[in-house]
């Protein structure tokens, strides 16, 4: 069924999609450079690109890292939204569709949540926890967030978002007459609360570390996925409880 959606996309829609994704993936590359290639003007003579990379807590001001978390966000999620993009797509030759409006609804959601991450990475900074490349130098906050994401696998909010997110149609069934803005905000906060967790140990893997990110991007992907997800949630639960504990002893 999701496989019969995705392919009922518009080629217009298919090129905003991964124009967006390979936007927002390219740009967070550039933003990851180490700290030495910043001032790079040496190497590629752009004073553009030398400023473009300065986005750690250092060096960056707030307004740069919360545009930092919303392109990650924006990578990250666009691929676990296409079930529900595919959906909405094929509902357009039934009735009054606004795709626009939709996706602007849930960007605003993952918008809220950039300002959110920002604001808890500048705190986590300035407080000596995090490094200015985002990841712990706190075992204990490595272990608390890990613990915090691996109950989380459990709990009925998890379970219920999961259950929107796997059924997309009778999401939109249920809630259509609200309209294409609102839909598109339940739709982002019904997201946010599937991956806030896992989003939120960038953390421990480093937010700009690109290959734990794009690790965190398959699992949220094959977690909403109706016959795969369900054989995941759980023991990757087990698994963070079980890597929080390691870290806790570690600290100890």
């Amino acid at each position: 069924m999701v496989s019969a959606r995705i392919r009922r996309m518009t080629g217009a829609h298919w090129l905003t999609l991964f124009g967006l994704v390979l936007l927002a993936w390219g740009a967070l590359y550039v933003m990851a450079l180490p700290e030495e290639m910043r001032a790079a003007g040496r190497i590629y003579g752009a004073e553009f690109l030398a400023s473009l990379c300065t986005v750690t807590p250092d060096a960056a001001g707030f307004a740069r890292i919360t545009a930092m978390w919303a392109l990650m966000s924006a990578a990250m999620m666009a691929p676990t939204a296409l079930p529900a993009l595919a959906t909405y797509d094929e509902l357009s030759h039934s009735g009054q569709t606004n795709f626009a409006a939709l996706v602007a609804g849930y960007l605003a959601v993952w918008i809220g949540f950039a300002v959110l991450a920002a604001a808890a990475q500048m705190a986590l900074f300035r407080a000596g926890l995090v490094s200015a490349f985002g990841d712990s130098r706190s075992a204990l906050l490595s272990a608390l967030l890990l613990a915090v994401a691996g109950a989380y696998q459990f709990s009925p909010m998890k379970e219920a978002c999961l259950a929107k997110c796997r059924a997309p149609l009778s999401f939109f069934m249920q809630h259509w007459d609200e309209g294409a803005w609102r839909n598109g905000l339940r739709l982002g906060l019904v997201c946010l609360g599937c991956c806030w967790a896992l989003m939120a140990l960038a953390f421990v893997g480093g937010v700009m570390n690109l290959a734990f990110m794009g690790l965190a991007t398959v699992i949220m992907v094959i977690e909403k996925l109706p016959d795969l997800g369900r054989w995941l949630t759980r023991p990757l639960g087990a698994a963070l409880l079980g890597g929080a504990g390691w870290m806790l002893l570690d600290a100890i």
